[in-house]
């Protein structure tokens, strides 16, 4: 018996024992990765043959596709730093990915992959996952804000919905006529929380000093802003659930008591999926342009925690994810999410749909013109759960007539200097 024969069969025999067949002992010797995914199992016909198409590849590796709750997803990264069995790639927020990376958690990926893969990206993407120089995301998929109008609503108001407003005073003055004519609120604004920072931006405010050592969010003008919603309140032109979030505006839509509803783009099929007459009724603009000629666009990234195996291996595979063919497909499949790599977003499929009856084809060509000003708004800061738990609270207690609006933004900005 020659040695190569002797040798297949020791490994048979020794699999034999230990209860593996051949098969078995050939996965365990090939390199195990593991990307980890938001919420994104209604699209397993997406990722599961891109886990194939990787494995055969990739002969010597075995990729792994797990998918989680976006509630989880931070606990993972961290059980398996402790557990020494990271995953190599894990898609999270902005918000998750530099929490996490101020924990140490995480690897700078500007140190592991060449420049010339990192500008295949956009810039303002990409500056949405950099913290101290260094980029901790590599960004998978953007998801700008469109505008639903309940159109039986603005006709009792005696409102044209084939001329929408287009700033955001327009969309005030319809929602006053709204509340006015039909006793239906007429919006619901996205002030709750750290949102009003991004309405601050889109104003063209700043939040930071230009050394992005100090929070400025308390000038004359800030204070005006918050005054105009806090005077809105007042006269009852939005309700109290607004302080609830996105979600609890979108209740209100899909029940027929708001007339307007600015939500992500990714909101449409669930318009049609819990309210299709409500969906039926309703047409699309896109997320008003004020003076800051910037609009926000939820974006999410694939990020490498520490402890990884093999760390050039995961962000190699983090790049290959959200590469410019990976994004332009899962963008087609999703349909209403938009790339964040230059070429991937070039692609004429999201200038089309323009004059559509398909709410989602439409919705996808007002989102492209959204696209055109749409970046991540959410600051950069460290500490931000606690500078934001400021935020909620205080802009709570302005809405609600507990504080001023200069009381309110002066303690948020206290608290932000205090742990920037």
């Amino acid at each position: 018996m020659n040695l190569k024969k002797a040798f297949g069969l020791t490994v048979a025999v020794a699999a034999g024992i230990a209860g593996l067949s051949l098969s078995q002992v050939g996965a365990q010797q090939k390199a195990q990765l593991e990307f980890v995914t938001t919420s994104l199992q209604p699209f397993a016909d997406y990722f599961n043959p891109l886990v194939e198409r990787y494995n055969a590849g990739n002969p010597s590796q075995n990729l792994k596709w797990t998918d989680l709750p976006q509630a989880a997803i931070q606990q993972k990264v961290l059980t398996g730093i402790a557990s020494g069995n990271s995953p190599d790639a894990v898609q999270m927020n902005n918000t998750q990915i530099l929490e996490l990376a101020q924990q140490g958690a995480l690897q700078p990926l500007n140190t592991l992959l060449d420049k010339k893969v990192l500008d295949v990206y956009q810039k303002s993407a990409l500056a949405a996952f950099t913290f101290d120089g260094k980029v901790y995301g590599l960004p998978d998929y953007a998801s700008p804000r469109i505008v639903l109008f309940n159109t039986e609503i603005l006709k009792k108001a005696g409102l044209d919905p084939t001329d929408l407003p287009r700033t955001q005073g327009g969309i005030i003055a319809w929602a006053k006529t709204i509340r006015e004519k039909t006793g239906a609120f007429g919006f619901s604004p996205l002030i709750d929380s750290a949102n009003l920072l991004k309405v601050f931006q889109e104003e063209g405010l700043p939040v930071l000093s230009n050394d992005r050592k100090k929070a400025v969010f308390n000038s004359p003008a800030h204070v005006a802003l918050l005054n105009r919603y806090i005077a809105l309140r007042k006269a009852d032109v939005f309700p109290e659930d607004t302080m609830k979030g996105i979600g609890a505006a979108f209740n209100l839509y899909t029940a027929g008591k708001l007339g307007i509803c600015v939500v992500g783009i990714t909101f449409i099929p669930r318009l049609e999926k819990d309210a299709i007459n409500i969906f039926k009724t309703t047409v699309i603009g896109p997320s008003p342009i004020a003076a800051g000629q910037v609009v926000q666009a939820s974006t999410f990234a694939y990020a490498v925690p520490t402890g990884t195996k093999d760390p050039k291996a995961s962000a190699a595979l983090a790049a290959w994810l959200t590469n410019d063919a990976q994004q332009l497909a899962f963008a087609k499949r999703v349909g209403t999410v938009f790339p964040t790599t230059l070429k991937a977003a070039r692609d004429p499929y999201f200038g089309s749909g323009k004059g559509s009856s398909n709410l989602t084809d439409l919705g996808r060509y007002v989102g492209s013109i959204t696209m055109r000003n749409a970046k991540e708004l959410t600051p950069i800061v460290p500490n931000a759960s606690t500078l934001n738990k400021a935020v909620k609270d205080n802009v709570e207690a302005a809405i609600f007539g507990q504080k001023t609006a200069k009381e309110a933004l002066d303690a948020m900005v206290a608290v932000w200097n205090a742990n920037l």
